[in-house]
């Protein structure tokens, strides 16, 4: 029985499109999803800091040691009233919170669905990327029609459609032909999965990293949480503990959150650059005297250029950059010891900015992915971090065509060279 060739020579194009369709799915609801676990968070702290505030403004005073809740007057939802008592019964305040329990969800409700509205305006943008991911199967497709124009038996288009379609991007698997005429299809095809299993790897570990690392804080705070609902009134070293705990989960959290959504930007090309001349003494000169101020646990030497160095860079990103490479010299360098940043240029007259420390240094194995995301050496594990400071110097870096150069030795320091064009 004989098939329409016109329909066999479309599947390669409609298999790219539900690929890349899927893609673009996996991308949208992945930021859907992060942006509603943000929202939600958002939501929760705006009404506990209403709260907050309403028992200084009614009371005069905040106290852990006091029952609150909600009540129903007249039976009806929108009488819902916050109440606050004191350890005797006596109560202290009683305000209405359904106005202001709607306001937040309606402010909260609008913000997701501005989100919502970015995610569906950056649709285009996403997919634009996919199908330029997936273009060498066009290639692909090219070729099939160049074996049609030889006139190859139908079998052989059969052979390797039912071939690439039992590839899974999540297995070990290839396509293998056993065919001596159809050997540079089976190479190129090859080589394409293995990129494609690559880029599929790379972000499914970083969906599962972030997933990890947002689920770590948020389970110390439950836990701290339950401490303060069992012992917190009436043990104030787990009152004490249990704050300190939650607010440093919290800048921990609020910190990861903001680097994910930069990268996220980053990635759905939202971040462009604003390209200006910049003076790198300057700029250096300013990230140094800054130092200083926040930093006084280590001593800082600047070595100046003879002449001023001047690029086109977007100057607020590539402060950002410089500063994540300076905050990372101070997190790993003992105190007392010398941090030095400097300015110059190379040996083949390109611009770089300079930080070098006498920290704990790092293996030629940490050095070769100290660039991934949520990559930490085993040395630095013990030190506070997100492992997303490095990733993010490294788009800013690679948005301006430069490049890192980094040399460093354990127990020794490392320095770091942003090399510019």
């Amino acid at each position: 029985m004989s098939s329409n060739p016109n329909n066999n020579n479309n599947r390669p194009s409609k298999n790219m499109k539900s690929i890349a369709h899927r893609i673009v799915w996996m991308i949208s609801r992945t930021k859907l999803e992060l942006y509603f676990k943000m929202d939600f968070l958002i939501f929760v702290l705006l009404n506990v800091f209403w709260a907050y505030m309403k028992e200084l403004e009614v009371i005069g005073s905040f106290a852990f040691k006091r029952h609150r809740d909600f009540i129903v007057e007249n039976g009806l939802i929108t009488d819902l009233a916050y109440r606050v008592r004191s350890m005797d019964g006596k109560v202290l305040m009683t305000v209405g919170f359904f106005d202001v329990f709607a306001r937040i969800a309606i402010l909260v409700g609008a913000l997701y669905l501005l989100q919502l509205l970015g995610v569906l305006i950056s649709l285009p943008s996403v997919s634009s990327r996919a199908h330029r991911t997936l273009s060498p199967l066009r290639d692909v497709a090219e070729k099939a029609d160049e074996l049609n124009r030889l006139a190859f038996s139908e079998d052989k288009y059969r052979l390797i459609e039912d071939a690439i379609e039992h590839v899974a991007p999540d297995e070990n698997q290839y396509v293998y032909l056993h065919d001596q005429e159809l050997l540079g299809v089976e190479q190129s095809v090859n080589h394409l999965i293995e990129r494609l299993k690559d880029s599929y790897r790379q972000q499914a570990r970083f969906v599962n990293d972030a997933s990890h690392e947002l689920r770590t804080p948020i389970a110390v705070i439950q836990g701290y949480a339950q401490m303060l609902e069992r012992w917190g009134t009436s043990d104030e070293k787990v009152l004490d503990e249990s704050i300190s705990a939650i607010s440093h989960e919290a800048d921990h959290m609020n910190r990861l959150v903001e680097q994910l959504l930069f990268l996220a930007r980053g990635d759905s090309g939202k971040t462009v650059l604003s390209k200006e001349p910049v003076s790198l003494g300057n700029l250096m000169q300013e990230i140094y005297e800054e130092s200083f101020m926040i930093d006084e646990t280590h001593p800082y030497r600047f070595r100046k250029s003879e002449e001023d160095v001047v690029v086109d860079a977007d100057r607020m990103l590539l402060k950002q950059a410089v500063r994540i490479l300076v905050d990372n010299a101070a997190k790993y360098t003992n105190p007392g010891d010398e941090i030095i940043l400097g300015v110059g240029m190379t040996e083949d007259d390109r611009p770089y900015l300079m930080v070098q420390d006498m920290g704990i240094g790092m293996s030629q194995a940490d050095v070769e992915h100290m660039f991934e995301r949520f990559y930490r050496a085993d040395k630095a594990r013990t030190y506070d971090g997100t492992g997303l400071g490095l990733s993010i110097a490294k788009w800013i870096v690679d948005r301006h065509g430069g490049h890192f150069e980094v040399l460093s030795r354990t127990e020794l320091g490392t320095r770091i060279m942003i090399v510019l064009p």
